[in-house]
């Protein structure tokens, strides 16, 4: 009988002590943010440009649709310009169909009206290599649980690349040639919590510059891995879209032509 005293009058104590505290979370300005990471596969020929705009907000609200003023699209090589549409309306998600081998030759440069502000990114399209082989491994790092991918490609002799490795569920992995160049490289990915049987996996090799690799990188690391490349980072990493207007007023994103192979992993 006094062991249920005790407890009740250690709850009773507890109870009574709780205090209410504010805590004053983190708030940042309104910025713009801008997903202009076009894929392009040589072997159609159509591309289909697709620009994500948001904004972000406080730290703890989510991110909503911008409404832009007006986005377009231009060859500085040919001078050839043409707008951007959002579809479907107030999704702040803006297309247009470009030929694919128009992407591949000159400098593109992205122009946005936003809040009467200008903003402008500009980029070239960057050439990779496919996939020689992508399976599934029976390897693990920690724990049983994990799943392992392993990849392998063969680097281009005659030029320095930057990959990005688009594993699915906003995972991704970044890798320069500096130990391998115009050589065969393969290595394990490890998803951590395990995939079940049948569970079908999109799996990209993407060329990069190595503007747009240290912009992935920094990313990656504030992120742990786990969030895609254009989601709010922990500190503001600055990428290609300049704001002409307000220097100070930066946007967050990035704009690059990235050509992409892409295969499909079923996991055993």
């Amino acid at each position: 009988m006094k062991k249920y005293i005790l407890i009740l009058t250690l709850l009773f104590i507890s109870l009574s002590c709780e205090d209410v505290i504010e805590v004053d979370v983190p708030t940042d300005t309104t910025r713009l943010s801008i997903d202009a990471l076009i894929r392009i596969d040589t072997g159609l020929s159509s591309t289909r440009i697709e620009v994500k705009a948001t904004e972000t907000t406080s730290f703890f609200e989510e991110i909503g649709p911008a409404v832009l003023d007006d986005i377009q699209l231009m060859s500085t090589t040919t001078n050839i310009s043409a707008e951007l549409e959002e579809q479907p309306l107030g999704s702040g998600i803006y297309v247009i169909n470009w030929p694919t081998e128009a992407l591949t030759q000159g400098e593109y440069q992205l122009n946005i009206t936003y809040n009467n502000e200008k903003y402008e990114a500009t980029t070239s399209f960057v050439p990779t290599v496919p996939f020689d082989d992508l399976k599934q491994g029976d390897g693990s790092l920690f724990s049983e649980d994990e799943t392992e991918i392993v990849v392998s490609y063969t680097d281009e002799a005659t030029r320095d690349d930057f990959y990005l490795f688009d594993f699915d569920f906003d995972k991704y992995l970044v890798s320069e040639d500096t130990f391998y160049q115009g050589q065969s490289f393969e290595f394990s990915y490890f998803y951590e919590d395990g995939l079940e049987p049948g569970r079908e996996l999109e799996i990209s090799i993407l060329g990069t510059d190595e503007a747009f690799y240290n912009y992935m990188n920094q990313l990656i690391v504030q992120s742990g891995g786990d969030q895609g490349p254009f989601s709010t980072p922990a500190a503001t990493v600055r990428g290609n879209i300049v704001n002409l207007t307000d220097a100070n007023n930066i946007a967050l994103g990035y704009f690059a032509l990235c050509q992409e192979y892409k295969e499909t992993v079923t996991i055993e």
